[in-house]
């Protein structure tokens, strides 16, 4: 048994040193987890940012010009008046996202409450802020409608008010929820290709053969790379969530870190597991890389992170049950944004445990299968 141990931890460690003899590889893991969260935590701005609009003011009135004067930055950039005629070509030549047609005769419509009708124009391509400014626009337009009318910006009492509290996010800061799951994601990514690729590397310079000769068994071979690679993935995940996600971004951590920690590292002998058996399938890195792209979209798209898995298909819903990081990204959002406990989160413990347990010795069985052909 001591011997077993002995040869897991001497193995172990001879992966970590091919993992520091490979400078593009650790490039990736200082990237992933460093300069790639804080660009998926701030690229996407929380609101509408410096939209591109033109304004067709077809009536001249002052009420016209108290709408285009409301544009302005940091939402839209300032409004461009062009004619009816540039409108088709400026959106084709994607000159602007936004265009408003205020149609002629508006302000004397709208003092004869008539409810004249103004026209938006979208370039719908740029999906986010076509979404978002859509209704900013359409916000300020009544507003500057409703306060010229009226002389005040209001509107009448409501017979229901309704509070509005958001949870765990009150400010509902995009960089929030971007950083986390970006931490989620990769963890889940790094973990299958380090492991995929300390196994395929080590076919292609042939020292697999030399395990061979060694008195070692195919489980020690495997356990030795799960933990060797597993660990180096979760110091990185700790590293990133102190300095990057919570010193950098300023994102605070609701529950346990070290809870978390624990569920990272279960995950983690689950998808290793995997990174295994996808290189045992696998005969060279090109075709390991189009396993990964087969692999992580579905595992990534579909288990609730990016999508909530309630709004998804029956099916995809039940047979994203098997993937590990369904159950990770459950308990992840419990412990990080919800401060739960291993009271709330042990269900999802308990089947990454079962899950992981499936994995490996489905990768063991095949990585024993492989080894015997190579004899």
């Amino acid at each position: 048994m001591m011997g077993s141990i002995s040869n897991i931890y001497r193995l172990g460690v001879k992966e970590l040193w091919s993992l520091i003899r490979e400078p593009m590889m650790l490039v990736l893991i200082a990237w992933s987890f460093t300069v790639s969260i804080y660009i998926s935590a701030t690229a996407m701005p929380d609101s509408l940012q410096r939209a591109s609009i033109a304004i067709v003011d077809e009536d001249g009135t002052p009420l016209s010009a108290r709408i285009a004067s409301a544009f302005y930055p940091p939402h839209f950039m300032p409004p461009r008046m062009v004619s009816l005629a540039e409108v088709d070509p400026g959106l084709d030549a994607g000159e602007f996202t936004f265009v408003l047609d205020i149609p002629p005769g508006f302000q004397r419509d709208v003092l004869a409450n008539r409810s004249p009708t103004i026209q938006l124009n979208v370039d719908a391509t740029r999906m986010s802020q076509a979404f978002t400014g859509s209704g900013y626009i359409q916000q300020i337009v009544l507003g500057e409608v409703n306060e010229f009318v009226q002389r005040y910006r209001g509107s009448a009492a409501l017979p229901v008010d309704l509070a509005l509290r958001a949870r765990f996010n009150p400010a509902l800061t995009q960089a929030w929820f971007g950083s986390l799951m970006e931490i989620i994601n990769i963890v889940t990514m790094l973990s299958i290709i380090l492991t995929g690729a300390a196994l395929i590397r080590e076919r292609e310079h042939g020292t697999i053969e030399h395990l061979l000769v060694m008195p070692v068994t195919p489980g020690e071979i495997m356990l030795s790379k799960v933990w060797s690679m597993g660990l180096v993935v979760l110091f990185a995940t700790a590293f990133s969530l102190a300095f990057i996600v919570q010193l950098a971004l300023q994102v605070p951590i609701e529950g346990s870190v070290l809870l978390f920690l624990l569920c990272a590292a279960l995950h983690l002998f689950a998808t290793t597991s995997m990174g295994i058996f996808m290189a045992t399938i696998a005969r060279s890195m090109p075709q390991f890389g189009l396993l990964m792209i087969l692999t992580l979209l579905p595992l990534e798209m579909l288990s609730g992170g990016m999508t909530p898995r309630e709004s998804m298909p029956a099916f995809a819903r039940d047979i994203m049950l098997a993937a590990p990081t369904t159950h990770f990204v459950s308990a992840s959002q419990a412990i990080l944004y919800r401060g739960a406990g291993l009271d709330v989160v042990w269900p999802q413990f308990f089947a990454i445990i079962m899950i992981g347990l499936i994995f490996f010795i489905v990768a063991l069985t095949r990585f024993r299968k492989t080894i015997s052909q190579m004899a």
